[in-house]
């Protein structure tokens, strides 16, 4: 509902308003209710920023309104606006909905002119302090309103004080300050070509249309963008009445947490600078003073201070970040507003608040936010080294890293057993690299985004990476790397931030990740609240060993095919991939089916009790496929040998032309996944057996065993029907005896489109459907991930054909659509069908919320994100509870 007026004084205003009056207003108008020592003004709504952002101008009916509500100010505070006698001087700030600290513009002390100046000279009795505030305010005006770089202003106070032999701004007197303003004036006029405005309605039309039109500046789209701000959302801005911190020895300026924002301890915390303006505590040209040393310096103010802390606090129910004035020992409070935090500080605030009464264990989990949970469950950069960004990439998977640079698999094995760090770096990753990925403390590749090898597979290790970073080049013969226009040799050392995409030169200090109490507590009332159930994509033991000890109630996805990546068993999968006949394949599906058994014992011990969803084989076959090019390089190699390499070279020769038969023109829609089950029974008959042995072996060590036998890439019920009789089959050869009742589930991965619209049919063969969101998003699309997020998809994504990257965040209305379908079809059969998902949207807020919505039973995820879907399930649950009484 639109909103009649345009502009609200403070105390017309509330909390509940902080849509159309900003953060900023909202928290003004708060405190002005509560009867805290506010500077009167007033807010100019959201709803001015939308009509200006369309027209480009301010209208005249929403200035007049401005006026007249200026007039209204200007008899409360008995000063007025422009007056050569008595001014009134304002301060012009924006206030967007969403905080975004220092993103867009502010300008102090309008309504100074060189008439004015005089009168706040003579109200004052402080001739230097009324030119000190008119400088400042020349330059605001200037660099803001007028576009003038910072450096002119800059260069000018610097040279003056120079002349004047002046070292700090506090040496400069009245006389030397008149001189920087005509200055100033001289340089607006030559940047401008127009002099200084001195009509001070025309400075105030002018501020609040520049503060508006900062709502789109470069760093402030940029902000936008990082933390998924709607561009829609606008930004009000507040007009409030001046008050100075630079009067005088009795006054000052700071900024106050009511709790540590580093450690989440309950004490004050903040700086503050005596005779200064707000903008000199952020702008480090003097050193601030812990705000402890206000106790010293003016004792009845931190006493008033603390009280509004408190007082805030508990209103807020939440940390506070307070800005403040000290105007001949008046206290002001300038500013509220939830205080940014590091990541132990949100979780050990958010459970100290509920030790304290003051928010109930709901409200403490729906705070936490994702990039929170990432900083506690990875490694992280300090924030507090010196950092060289040199270039950026996609922030693939969370965490940092620094190692030598390693160019291949190879070399960071053995950099990694000579006990040092290395860091992968490569144009891009394949299977055969999961050795190197494993060895190396992290990955950075040029081309793939956000769904490739080298991501999906890092992530699912825990792993940092950064990929698709633009401009890197490699060069293999000279064993270096280009990047950011920078040359650096195998050996020398690079860092990434997973969590950014950034890459820097050199050696950053890391600090490791911290399992807290705090934590450990949050992730139980969080399991109070959420009722989708968390497993965990795990396909090794060690994997799910991790899973478990994250809080995993299940594994959802044990990927069978990636059980084969090490340099011992590739080489026999790669056989029996080969291999000439059904014998052969037999035989070497012999020396795999120990491994298997051995690897399923494992993973059935570790989540004792716990369904685990084994998918069998679901290779393309390219992935296991040897590499054509290394093969013909090898035969070139031993052509120069002579008749000694002939049996090799011929070995080889044979090896490519098999490779060659089996290119398929695209692997990803080709032999694989049940197919390829139908077409080679033999390869999911040893893999069949090898669960069932296993789960026979562990039951026979009290080990509890619920077996999910997934059959992947079901497009036609007859192929589930002929697959799960060979899954039976073997269970009645294999489980006979004391183990003939073992219960175990066979279902499928619904990852075709056609197997969503035919779900109903494809129920009666399955006991539960589990959606691959990345295969069902690219079929449903059109989309190969790679292709896409390497050619266009940055592309759409800034020009808002997308609103989002699909394979990050679900698309609902299609690939979501199917689902809710297949759910629906399918639960008309069988209403017992257990449904969730396992694709990498398990670890999307937004696509677990769907979930909820959807009536999933459970997500699944790698084991480094399940603390974060235990949360963000809590939270969907919360978030439907509020959505609820609005349909």
């Amino acid at each position: 509902m639109k909103s009649a007026k345009g502009v609200y004084r403070f105390d017309e205003g509330s909390l509940s308003m902080k849509a159309l009056l900003g953060g900023k207003g909202a928290n003004l108008a708060e405190m002005t209710r509560l009867g805290l020592p506010i500077p009167a003004g007033f807010t100019v709504t959201t709803e001015v920023c939308a009509k200006y952002q369309a027209s480009g101008s301010l209208s005249d009916e929403t200035f007049e309104e401005i006026c007249a509500t200026l007039s209204d100010l200007e008899n409360k505070q008995s000063a007025w606006f422009g007056h050569s006698d008595c001014p009134l001087l304002v301060s012009v700030r924006s206030g967007s909905v969403t905080s975004m600290p220092g993103m867009m513009d502010t300008i102090l002390n309008l309504g100074l002119n060189d008439f004015t100046v005089q009168g706040l000279a003579k109200q004052t009795g402080n001739e230097r302090f009324a030119y000190d505030c008119y400088r400042r305010f020349i330059q605001m005006f200037g660099e803001v309103v007028l576009g003038i770089p910072a450096l002119h202003f800059d260069h000018a106070l610097e040279q003056m004080k120079k002349d004047e032999d002046c070292i700090s701004d506090q040496e400069v007197n009245a006389e030397q300050w008149k001189k920087l303003v005509l200055r100033y004036h001289w340089l607006v006029e030559a940047q401008t070509g127009k002099a200084f405005p001195q009509d001070v309605y025309v400075q105030l039309r002018m501020a609040v249309g520049a503060v508006f039109k900062s709502w789109n500046n470069v760093r402030a789209k940029v902000y936008r963008k990082l933390y998924s701000i709607p561009n829609e959302q606008g930004t009000a801005v507040t007009v409030q009445t001046m008050v100075f911190g630079n009067r005088g020895d009795d006054s000052g300026t700071g900024v106050l947490f009511t709790r540590n924002p580093s450690t989440g301890d309950k004490e004050i915390y903040g700086e503050y600078l005596m005779n200064a303006q707000g903008e000199d505590v952020v702008a480090g040209v003097r050193t601030p003073r812990s705000i402890i040393e206000l106790k010293d310096d003016l004792p009845e103010i931190y006493a008033q201070l603390t009280a509004v802390a408190e007082q805030l606090e508990a209103h807020y129910l939440d940390m506070q970040d307070i800005e403040f004035t000290v105007e001949n020992r008046q206290l002001y409070v300038l500013q509220t507003r939830s205080g940014k935090r590091t990541a132990q500080a949100a979780v050990k605030i958010a459970v100290a608040l509920v030790d304290e009464g003051l928010l109930p264990k709901e409200e403490a989990v729906s705070r936490i936010e994702a990039g929170h949970l990432d900083q506690l469950l990875h490694r992280s950069i300090d924030r507090q080294a010196q950092l060289q960004v040199i270039a950026t990439g996609l922030p693939a998977s969370p965490g940092a890293a620094s190692g030598v640079i390693a160019l291949d698999a190879q070399t960071a094995e053995g950099l990694a057993r000579e006990g040092k760090k290395a860091l992968l770096v490569s144009l891009e990753t394949s299977p055969e690299d999961i050795q190197g990925i494993l060895a190396a403390q992290g990955i950075l590749t040029g081309r793939g985004g956000m769904t490739s090898h080298a991501a999906v597979v890092a992530r699912g290790m825990g792993k940092p990476c950064v990929c698709g970073c633009d401009g890197l080049s490699i060069d293999l013969e000279q064993r270096s790397v280009t990047i950011g226009g920078r040359t650096f040799n195998e050996g020398e050392s690079l860092s990434i931030d997973g969590a950014t995409g950034q890459v820097f030169s050199g050696i950053v200090s890391l600090t490791e990740p911290e399992i807290t109490p705090e934590l450990l507590t949050l992730l139980e009332y969080a399991d109070e609240i959420r009722e989708l159930k968390i497993y965990s994509n795990a396909d090794t033991p060690a994997d799910a060993a991790k899973a478990r000890e994250w809080g995993a109630e299940g594994i959802g996805l044990c990927r069978t095919e990636h059980m084969f990546f090490s340099d011992s068993r590739l080489p026999v999968v790669q056989a029996m991939i080969l291999a000439g006949s059904k014998e052969e394949r037999i035989q070497e599906l012999s020396k795999i089916m120990p491994m298997q058994q051995a690897d399923f014992e494992a993973i059935f011990e570790a989540m004792d009790g716990l369904p685990v969803t084994i998918r069998l084989l679901d290779p393309p076959l390219h992935e296991f496929l040897p590499n054509q090019e290394h093969l013909v390089k090898q035969i070139r190699e031993l052509e120069t040998v002579g008749a000694e390499g002939e049996d090799e070279r011929e070995r080889l020769k044979a090896t490519l032309a098999k490779v060659r038969t089996l290119q398929e023109r695209n692997p990803m829609l080709g032999l694989r996944g049940c197919r390829l089950g139908i077409l080679f029974p033999e390869i999911y008959d040893m893999q069949i057996e090898a669960i069932f042995k296993a789960a026979k072996a562990v039951l026979g060590r009290r080990i509890e065993v619920r077996p999910d036998i997934m059959i992947p890439l079901v497009g036609h019920a007859n192929e589930l029907q002929t697959l799960r009789k060979l899954v039976d089959d073997v269970a009645r050869q294999v489980l006979f005896g004391e183990h003939k009742d073992l219960q175990y589930k066979v279902g499928t991965m619904i990852e075709v489109p056609r197997a969503a619209i035919v779900a109903d049919k494809i129920a009666e063969h399955a006991d539960f459907f589990s959606f691959g969101t990345n295969d069902l998003t690219q079929m449903t699309f059109g989309y190969s991930r790679d292709d896409a997020e390497e050619k266009f998809l940055n592309s759409y994504l800034e020009q808002q054909i997308l609103p989002a990257n699909p394979f990050q965040s679900l698309d609902e209305e299609g690939v979501g659509e199917l689902i809710q379908w297949a759910v629906a079809k399918g639960k008309s059969k069988k209403s017992f069908l257990k449904t969730g998902i396992c694709g990498e949207h398990g670890g999307d807020m937004q696509s677990i919320v769907f979930c909820q919505q959807a009536g999933l039973d459970y997500i699944s995820c790698s084991p480094y994100r399940v603390p974060y879907a235990r949360i963000a399930a809590a939270q969907a649950v919360l978030a439907s509870q509020i959505a609820e009484p609005q349909r």
